[in-house]
Protein backbone atom coordinates (compact mmCIF):
# COMPACT_ATOMS: atom_id res chain seq x y z
CA UNK A 1 0.00 0.00 0.00
CA UNK A 2 1.29 3.48 -0.91
CA UNK A 3 1.47 5.36 2.39
CA UNK A 4 2.70 8.57 0.75
CA UNK A 5 -0.84 9.30 -0.43
CA UNK A 6 -2.41 9.18 3.04
CA UNK A 7 -4.05 12.52 3.91
CA UNK A 8 -5.60 11.62 7.28
CA UNK A 9 -5.88 8.74 9.74
CA UNK A 10 -9.17 7.54 11.22
CA UNK A 11 -8.75 5.41 14.33
CA UNK A 12 -11.04 2.98 16.04
CA UNK A 13 -10.69 3.41 19.82
CA UNK A 14 -11.07 0.20 21.85
CA UNK A 15 -8.28 -2.23 21.07
CA UNK A 16 -6.71 0.15 18.54
CA UNK A 17 -5.67 3.37 20.30
CA UNK A 18 -6.78 2.28 23.77
CA UNK A 19 -6.11 -1.08 25.42
CA UNK A 20 -9.47 -1.57 27.07
CA UNK A 21 -10.12 -5.17 26.12
CA UNK A 22 -10.20 -6.41 29.72
CA UNK A 23 -12.66 -3.70 30.77
CA UNK A 24 -14.89 -4.41 27.77
CA UNK A 25 -14.92 -8.11 28.57
CA UNK A 26 -15.70 -7.54 32.26
CA UNK A 27 -18.64 -5.32 31.36
CA UNK A 28 -20.10 -7.80 28.88
CA UNK A 29 -19.65 -10.68 31.31
CA UNK A 30 -21.52 -8.79 34.04
CA UNK A 31 -24.22 -7.71 31.59
CA UNK A 32 -24.61 -11.26 30.30
CA UNK A 33 -25.10 -12.56 33.84
CA UNK A 34 -27.81 -9.95 34.48
CA UNK A 35 -29.64 -10.75 31.22
CA UNK A 36 -29.20 -14.54 31.35
CA UNK A 37 -27.10 -14.57 28.18
CA UNK A 38 -24.14 -16.89 27.55
CA UNK A 39 -21.13 -14.61 28.18
CA UNK A 40 -19.06 -16.44 25.57
CA UNK A 41 -21.73 -15.72 22.96
CA UNK A 42 -21.72 -12.04 23.91
CA UNK A 43 -17.94 -11.72 23.80
CA UNK A 44 -17.79 -13.49 20.44
CA UNK A 45 -19.69 -10.69 18.68
CA UNK A 46 -19.45 -7.62 20.92
CA UNK A 47 -16.00 -6.27 20.10
CA UNK A 48 -16.10 -3.25 17.81
CA UNK A 49 -19.89 -3.17 17.45
CA UNK A 50 -22.36 -0.73 19.02
CA UNK A 51 -23.97 -2.21 22.12
CA UNK A 52 -27.50 -2.04 20.70
CA UNK A 53 -26.49 -4.00 17.59
CA UNK A 54 -24.89 -6.71 19.72
CA UNK A 55 -27.92 -6.88 22.02
CA UNK A 56 -30.35 -7.24 19.10
CA UNK A 57 -28.35 -10.23 17.91
CA UNK A 58 -28.23 -11.79 21.39
CA UNK A 59 -31.82 -11.04 22.39
CA UNK A 60 -33.87 -10.70 19.18
CA UNK A 61 -37.19 -10.81 21.05
CA UNK A 62 -36.56 -7.46 22.80
CA UNK A 63 -38.49 -4.43 21.55
CA UNK A 64 -36.71 -1.15 20.83
CA UNK A 65 -37.25 0.37 24.26
CA UNK A 66 -35.92 -2.78 25.94
CA UNK A 67 -32.90 -2.80 23.62
CA UNK A 68 -32.20 0.83 24.52
CA UNK A 69 -32.42 0.07 28.24
CA UNK A 70 -30.17 -2.97 27.90
CA UNK A 71 -27.62 -0.97 25.90
CA UNK A 72 -27.66 1.81 28.48
CA UNK A 73 -27.02 -0.74 31.23
CA UNK A 74 -24.13 -2.23 29.28
CA UNK A 75 -22.49 1.19 28.88
CA UNK A 76 -23.09 2.05 32.53
CA UNK A 77 -21.03 -0.99 33.52
CA UNK A 78 -18.09 0.43 31.57
CA UNK A 79 -18.02 4.12 32.56
CA UNK A 80 -16.07 3.77 35.80
CA UNK A 81 -14.04 0.66 34.97
CA UNK A 82 -10.81 2.40 33.95
CA UNK A 83 -8.26 0.85 36.32
CA UNK A 84 -6.30 -1.01 33.63
CA UNK A 85 -7.16 1.12 30.59
CA UNK A 86 -3.98 2.36 28.87
CA UNK A 87 -2.74 3.42 25.46
CA UNK A 88 -1.93 0.54 23.12
CA UNK A 89 1.73 -0.17 22.23
CA UNK A 90 3.00 2.49 19.85
CA UNK A 91 -0.09 4.71 20.15
CA UNK A 92 1.69 7.77 21.53
CA UNK A 93 4.62 7.25 19.16
CA UNK A 94 2.22 7.25 16.23
CA UNK A 95 0.29 10.30 17.41
CA UNK A 96 3.54 12.19 17.92
CA UNK A 97 4.57 11.23 14.38
CA UNK A 98 1.25 12.47 12.97
CA UNK A 99 1.80 15.79 14.74
CA UNK A 100 5.28 16.13 13.24
CA UNK A 101 3.90 15.37 9.77
CA UNK A 102 0.87 17.65 10.28
CA UNK A 103 -1.42 14.76 9.31
CA UNK A 104 -4.94 15.20 10.72
CA UNK A 105 -6.58 12.36 12.61
CA UNK A 106 -9.85 11.44 14.26
CA UNK A 107 -11.30 8.73 16.46
CA UNK A 108 -14.42 6.90 15.24
CA UNK A 109 -15.83 4.67 17.96
CA UNK A 110 -18.87 2.56 18.77
CA UNK A 111 -18.74 3.92 22.34
CA UNK A 112 -20.76 6.94 23.42
CA UNK A 113 -19.03 10.26 24.08
CA UNK A 114 -18.88 9.88 27.87
CA UNK A 115 -17.17 6.49 27.64
CA UNK A 116 -14.90 7.53 24.76
CA UNK A 117 -13.65 10.62 26.58
CA UNK A 118 -13.13 8.61 29.78
CA UNK A 119 -11.10 5.89 28.08
CA UNK A 120 -9.08 8.24 25.91
CA UNK A 121 -8.36 10.34 28.99
CA UNK A 122 -7.21 7.28 30.92
CA UNK A 123 -4.83 6.53 28.04
CA UNK A 124 -3.52 10.13 27.96
CA UNK A 125 -4.98 10.79 24.50
CA UNK A 126 -6.93 13.88 23.41
CA UNK A 127 -8.69 13.36 20.10
CA UNK A 128 -8.91 16.49 17.92
CA UNK A 129 -12.03 15.05 16.28
CA UNK A 130 -14.22 12.42 17.95
CA UNK A 131 -17.11 10.61 16.25
CA UNK A 132 -19.15 8.46 18.63
CA UNK A 133 -22.19 6.23 18.34
CA UNK A 134 -24.27 9.30 19.27
CA UNK A 135 -23.13 11.10 16.11
CA UNK A 136 -24.38 8.50 13.62
CA UNK A 137 -27.70 6.93 12.77
CA UNK A 138 -26.16 3.52 12.04
CA UNK A 139 -23.07 2.04 13.69
CA UNK A 140 -20.31 -0.17 12.31
CA UNK A 141 -20.18 -2.06 9.96
CA UNK A 142 -22.08 0.77 8.28
CA UNK A 143 -19.58 3.32 6.89
CA UNK A 144 -21.41 6.39 8.24
CA UNK A 145 -18.99 6.99 11.12
CA UNK A 146 -15.88 6.87 8.96
CA UNK A 147 -17.49 9.02 6.28
CA UNK A 148 -18.37 11.57 8.95
CA UNK A 149 -14.84 11.50 10.36
CA UNK A 150 -13.33 12.16 6.93
CA UNK A 151 -15.80 14.99 6.29
CA UNK A 152 -15.02 16.65 9.63
CA UNK A 153 -11.31 16.52 8.81
CA UNK A 154 -11.96 17.89 5.32
CA UNK A 155 -10.07 15.03 3.66
CA UNK A 156 -11.54 12.84 0.87
CA UNK A 157 -12.26 9.45 2.38
CA UNK A 158 -10.28 7.74 -0.37
CA UNK A 159 -7.17 9.44 1.06
CA UNK A 160 -7.94 8.34 4.62
CA UNK A 161 -6.43 5.34 6.38
CA UNK A 162 -8.79 3.53 8.75
CA UNK A 163 -6.93 1.74 11.57
CA UNK A 164 -8.92 -1.07 13.18
CA UNK A 165 -8.62 -4.19 15.30
CA UNK A 166 -12.07 -5.64 14.61
CA UNK A 167 -13.53 -7.11 11.44
CA UNK A 168 -16.74 -5.10 11.84
CA UNK A 169 -14.69 -1.89 11.78
CA UNK A 170 -12.62 -3.00 8.78
CA UNK A 171 -15.89 -3.67 6.94
CA UNK A 172 -17.00 -0.12 7.77
CA UNK A 173 -13.72 1.34 6.55
CA UNK A 174 -13.83 -0.58 3.28
CA UNK A 175 -17.48 0.36 2.72
CA UNK A 176 -16.56 4.01 3.22
CA UNK A 177 -13.95 3.74 0.49
CA UNK A 178 -10.96 4.27 2.76
CA UNK A 179 -7.70 2.36 2.88
CA UNK A 180 -7.44 0.04 5.88
CA UNK A 181 -4.74 -0.98 8.34
CA UNK A 182 -5.51 -4.03 10.47
CA UNK A 183 -4.19 -5.08 13.87
CA UNK A 184 -4.41 -8.44 15.68
CA UNK A 185 -3.72 -10.54 12.61
CA UNK A 186 -6.74 -9.30 10.68
CA UNK A 187 -6.63 -8.63 6.96
CA UNK A 188 -6.44 -5.02 5.76
CA UNK A 189 -4.62 -3.20 2.97
CA UNK A 190 -1.85 -3.06 5.54
CA UNK A 191 -1.28 -5.54 8.37
CA UNK A 192 0.20 -4.06 11.54
CA UNK A 193 2.01 -5.67 14.44
CA UNK A 194 1.50 -2.47 16.43
CA UNK A 195 1.02 1.26 15.88
CA UNK A 196 4.75 2.02 16.04
CA UNK A 197 5.09 0.13 12.76
CA UNK A 198 2.61 2.53 11.16
CA UNK A 199 4.45 5.55 12.60
CA UNK A 200 7.70 4.41 10.99
CA UNK A 201 5.98 3.60 7.69
CA UNK A 202 4.25 6.97 7.41
CA UNK A 203 7.37 8.94 8.28
CA UNK A 204 9.49 6.94 5.85
CA UNK A 205 6.93 7.51 3.10
CA UNK A 206 6.85 11.24 3.75
CA UNK A 207 10.61 11.61 3.65
CA UNK A 208 10.98 9.26 0.70
CA UNK A 209 13.32 6.95 2.57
Amino acid sequence: MELAGIGAVLFDMDGTLVDSDAAVERAWERWAAEYAVDPAAALAIAHGSPADRTIRRLLPALDESAVAAAAARQLALQYDDLSDVTATPGAHELLDALARMALPWAVVTSADRRLAEARLGAAGIKAPVLVTVEDVSVGKPDPEGYLRGAALLGVPVARCLVVEDAEVGLLAGRAAGAMTAALKGLDGDLRLHDLAQLAHGLESAQTGQ
